[in-house]
């Protein structure tokens, strides 16, 4: 892919977050609506065209932890909430990136869904409880690529909090079609670009019944020479 050859020639083996949703959107994965802004004037007609409330998030292919490191704003709901926190972050962050406008994606379940590329196995993908539980519960299943829908559906029930994926406290059932359906699309990004090691989607958040990757990475092979 053009995104991944691009960075790869800049000598880069990460993706910003907006790259890395790039590539999910290209192979059919749904993302937050968002727009990569460098300017008040690009930051007002990004917040126009996606709506209020916001998610504002400092964006950067050599930015991890962006939570720790001051550069995400939520729920901003006007103009003058948007433009300081664009402030806010672009001091945080120093020169050199740009700030992702981001729709804010309402929902209590959060997943995490992402690949590995083991050395004997090939592109594995990677499915579990996501957001803060991720490295709490460690509750995650995996598959080796390629995955048909029915590995996927396994991968869903495996998980010790599959149940959170039903109709439960007023939620609706989370759509497993979907869900599978991006397990499905990780995979074959994995087979079909040896140069991606590493994807992770987390959170993905489930909005009403339907999944939408709110934050993703991904990692490239580093080039030898």
């Amino acid at each position: 892919m053009e995104i991944i050859e691009r960075a790869l020639k800049e000598g880069r083996n990460t993706l910003s977050e907006f790259e890395s949703k790039q590539v999910l959107a290209a192979h059919g994965i749904p993302v937050t609506k968002e727009i990569l802004v460098n300017d008040l004037k690009g930051l007002m007609d990004a917040a126009r065209k996606i709506g209020y409330p916001l998610v504002l998030k400092g964006c950067s292919s050599d930015i991890a932890h962006k939570t720790e490191k001051g550069l995400i704003r939520v729920d901003i709901r006007n103009e003058g909430e948007a433009k300081s926190a664009f402030e806010e972050i672009v001091a945080n962050m120093g020169t050199g990136a740009g700030v992702l406008v981001q729709e804010m994606v309402k929902g209590q379940r959060e997943l995490v869904i992402g690949l590995t590329r083991d050395p004997q196995f090939g592109p594995c993908v990677m499915f579990g409880l996501g957001g803060i539980f991720t490295e709490i519960l460690k509750d995650i299943s995996f598959r080796v690529a390629p995955l048909e829908k029915r590995d996927a559906l396994d991968m869903m029930q495996e998980i010790r909090g599959h149940k959170i994926l039903e109709a439960v406290r007023g939620m609706e059932a989370a759509d497993l079609d979907m869900l599978s359906h991006i397990l499905i699309k990780v995979g074959r990004i994995g087979l079909e670009n040896e140069t991606v090691k590493e994807i992770d989607i987390n959170p993905v958040i489930i909005s009403g019944n339907k999944p939408v990757a709110v934050d993703a990475l991904v990692v490239l092979e580093e080039q030898k020479g």
